[in-house]
C-alpha cells in the first residue's frame, strides 16, 4: 500500500467531517499501526526521560542547622558568645575535654565555628561600651588557637592563619604560629607567606622572644611535615631573628632550624 493509499479519503470520511470530525480519517489497519509504533517508542522514551532526569539535589545543611540538632552544641555555642570571661573559659573547657577524650569528630563543624568564633573574639570581631573595648581576652584566643592546632583541619588552619594575620598580641600570635607548625599544611608556602608577614611587622628594637622562639618551631615543624622549606622568606626570617635583639636561646634556635633547612632534601 503506498502512502497516497493510506491518506485517501473516503464518502463516508467526507461525510464524518461534517459531524465535526477531521477531513479525513484513518482507516482501521491504519490505527493498529499506530498503537503498535506507540508501544514499542514509549519503553525508549521512559528510559530516556528516567536517564536524563536530574537527581535531586541534597538540601544542605547550614551551622544554625546543624547546632539545632544537639543541645550540647547549643549551650557550647551560647557560652562563646557570652560576653563573661569565665564563661567563655568554661567553654573552652568544654572543648579541650571533646579533644582530649577522642569524643570530637572531623564532621565536627560546629566545634571549629566555636573555636575560631573564640580566637577572634576582640581582634577581628570587637565589642565597644563608650568607646572602651570589653570583650579583650588574650587568654580566650590563646587557648582557641591552640585547639584549633590540635583540631588540625583545613578550616583550623585557614582560621589560624586570619589569627596571626589580625591579632596585636604577642601570646596569641606566639601560640597561631605554634599551632600552623603543628598542623603542617604550607600549600602554595601560605603558611610561611604569613608568618613571614607577620614578623616583618615586628618592632626590631623591641621583639617578643615568645614569639620569635614560636616562629622557629612553627618552621621547623612545617619542614619536618612537608619535606622541606624552600621558599626563601623562612630563610630571611630566621637570619634576622638568629642576628636580632633577641635571648641567645632563640637565636641558638633560629640557626638550629637554618641548619636543618639546608640538610633537608
Amino acid at each position: 500500500m503506498s502512502i497516497s493509499g493510506i491518506m485517501e479519503p473516503t464518502r463516508a470520511d467526507f461525510s464524518a467531517s461534517r459531524g465535526g470530525f477531521s477531513r479525513f480519517a484513518v482507516r482501521p489497519s491504519i490505527w493498529a499501526l499506530v498503537i503498535v509504533l506507540a508501544l514499542s517508542i514509549m519503553p525508549a522514551a521512559v528510559l530516556f526521560a528516567q536517564q536524563t532526569t536530574p537527581a535531586p539535589k541534597q538540601k544542605e545543611i547550614t551551622i544554625e542547622e546543624l547546632f539545632l540538632q544537639s543541645v550540647e552544641f547549643q549551650i557550647l555555642r551560647e557560652k562563646a558568645f557570652s560576653g563573661d570571661y569565665d564563661i567563655k573559659v568554661s567553654a573552652l573547657d568544654d572543648l579541650e575535654k571533646k579533644v582530649n577524650d577522642g569524643s570530637y569528630k572531623a564532621s565536627d563543624q560546629q566545634v571549629e565555628f566555636v573555636l575560631e568564633y573564640l580566637a577572634l573574639e576582640g581582634s577581628a570581631r570587637t565589642t565597644r561600651e563608650s568607646g572602651r573595648l570589653v570583650n579583650d581576652f588574650p587568654e580566650v584566643r590563646r587557648r582557641a588557637a591552640n585547639l584549633l592546632g590540635r583540631v588540625g583541619t583545613e578550616d583550623a588552619k585557614n582560621a589560624l592563619v586570619r589569627v596571626l594575620l589580625i591579632d596585636e598580641e604577642p601570646v596569641v600570635k606566639a601560640e597561631a604560629a605554634y599551632a600552623l607548625g603543628v598542623i603542617g599544611k604550607n600549600d602554595n608556602n601560605e603558611v610561611v607567606q604569613a608568618l613571614s608577614f607577620t614578623y616583618n611587622k615586628e618592632d626590631p628594637s623591641k621583639p617578643d622572644n615568645n614569639f620569635g622562639y614560636a616562629l622557629c618551631l612553627a618552621i621547623e615543624k612545617l619542614a619536618k611535615k612537608t619535606g622541606g622549606i624552600k621558599d626563601p622568606a623562612a630563610y630571611q626570617m630566621l637570619v634576622k631573628i638568629a642576628q636580632g635583639n633577641y635571648l641567645r636561646t632563640v637565636k641558638t634556635k633560629a640557626l638550629q632550624v637554618l641548619d636543618e633547612l639546608k640538610d633537608s632534601k
